[in-house]
């Protein structure tokens, strides 16, 4: 393993922004307002805002450690450097597991958006999504990058119609401010919300997770997952603000497209195909990014036997885990051709929520009395976030942990 190559330093500033915000600002701003009206009515505002206190707590907590750490595999590597290798297994097995469901959720909602039916249809253009980003991957960082920003900036453009779109058609105040859109908020749907909103936007650990490729990491990275963050978080508040005023929450709540049914409410229902197609390239992107993080957090697992050391080659020319890119996407085509993966969101919302637990305690271990603060917030939130989910999520997402425990225990007891 030593003799293998290490990644390309080749991410600017721009770029690591650029993927976190591919990252955050995919499917989950286009559909999560839905199942947040449900739980907390206009109250998902409030949820949206604890959801971005709680992130921003992890987000410092990942800065913090990806500034120490600069190299691939983020909370799996912070966990495993300050709290233990068990700690570190513990996280980076949820995330792949988690993550890898989510690609193929992903994907599924890709090959959605693009054709409305039939079913064998939409899962082909699900594997194809799939090895098309693989492809792109594979011939290097950079490339993906380049993707990213073109995605990204079709999908601001599409949200961009929907707020100017509502704007213009002159919404309802009383749709955010009457007492009937406030009635029924209580504490514990504004919990909920936070958590299907967090999930939403969690995708800031894309940029910490691919830290061995970014240039002069200690200050580009606590940077871009600053600015990303920032920017996904304002895009959020405005979309719900505008949706809000257009449907209200209850039509939102019974909405399968929150978005698309609050620019019909708004009455300009020519703005529907624009955010089709802006969800379909925001779905594309989030899968793009996830496909890359998750390549390199196998690749650290892989590194430290915590996966198959073949998992760890690094291109010689490309400098990517062309291994592991390859090995996952084999993964999510079985997934995407066999099951249907895009109710998964609670399950992955655990394991995502376990993940930055484990980086607010790693980073708790670093020195500055004055950031433990936030480590203890980000923690103490990722908790409360966990035990509002729904329970068959929570039992999903302990089989699994319980799985790769178990597994890493007899490989463990083998090699001993």
């Amino acid at each position: 393993m030593a003799e293998q190559p290490g990644l390309a330093r080749r991410l600017t500033t721009v770029d690591a922004v650029v993927i976190g915000l591919g990252s955050m600002i995919g499917a989950g701003v286009f559909s999560a307002f839905g199942p947040a009206a449900r739980a907390a009515g206009a109250g998902l505002l409030i949820g949206l805002a604890l959801a971005a206190v709680i992130a921003y707590c992890n987000a410092s907590a990942s800065a913090q450690l990806a500034a120490v750490y600069p190299t691939s595999g983020g909370t799996y590597i912070y966990g495993r450097e300050r709290l233990g290798p068990w700690w570190g297994f513990i996280a980076g097995w949820g995330f792949v597991v988690g993550k890898t469901a989510s690609c193929a959720a992903m994907a599924l909602t890709v090959a959605a958006y693009a054709i409305p039916g039939p079913a064998w249809a939409q899962r082909i253009i699900a594997v194809a999504a799939v090895l098309l980003l693989t492809v792109l991957n594979y011939r290097g960082v950079t490339k993906t990058a380049m993707l990213a920003r073109i995605l990204l900036v079709c999908t601001l453009i599409a949200l961009a119609a929907c707020v100017v779109g509502i704007a213009t058609a002159r919404p309802d105040p009383s749709h955010l401010i009457g007492a009937h859109a406030w009635s029924a908020v209580t504490v514990y749907g504004v919990l909920q919300s936070a958590g299907l909103l967090f999930f939403a936007f969690a995708g800031y650990a894309r940029i910490a997770t691919m830290g061995e490729e970014v240039r002069d990491p200690a200050h580009t990275i606590p940077r871009a997952i600053t600015l990303a963050l920032a920017i996904a978080v304002a895009i959020y508040l405005i979309v719900a603000v505008a949706a809000l005023l257009a449907a209200g929450p209850d039509r939102l709540a019974h909405a399968a497209a929150p978005l698309a049914e609050a620019v019909r409410a708004a009455g300009i229902p020519a703005l529907v195909p624009v955010i089709t197609v802006g969800a379909a390239l925001a779905s594309m992107g989030a899968l793009l990014a996830l496909v890359a993080g998750l390549g390199r957090t196998v690749l650290a697992m892989a590194r430290h036997h915590d996966l198959p050391a073949w998992l760890a080659a690094v291109h010689p020319r490309y400098r990517v885990p062309h291994h592991a890119e390859i090995a996952l996407a084999a993964v999510v085509c079985v997934l995407v051709v066999t099951v249907d993966l895009r109710g998964m969101i609670g399950f992955s919302s655990f394991g995502v929520l376990i993940y930055y637990a484990i980086a607010n305690a790693a980073a708790y271990t670093l020195p500055g009395a004055r950031r433990r603060v936030l480590n203890i917030c980000g923690l103490t939130g990722c908790v409360l976030l966990v035990v509002t989910l729904p329970w068959q999520s929570a039992v999903a997402g302990l089989a699994v942990f319980a799985v790769g425990i178990a597994g890493r225990a007899a490989v463990l007891r083998r090699r001993a």
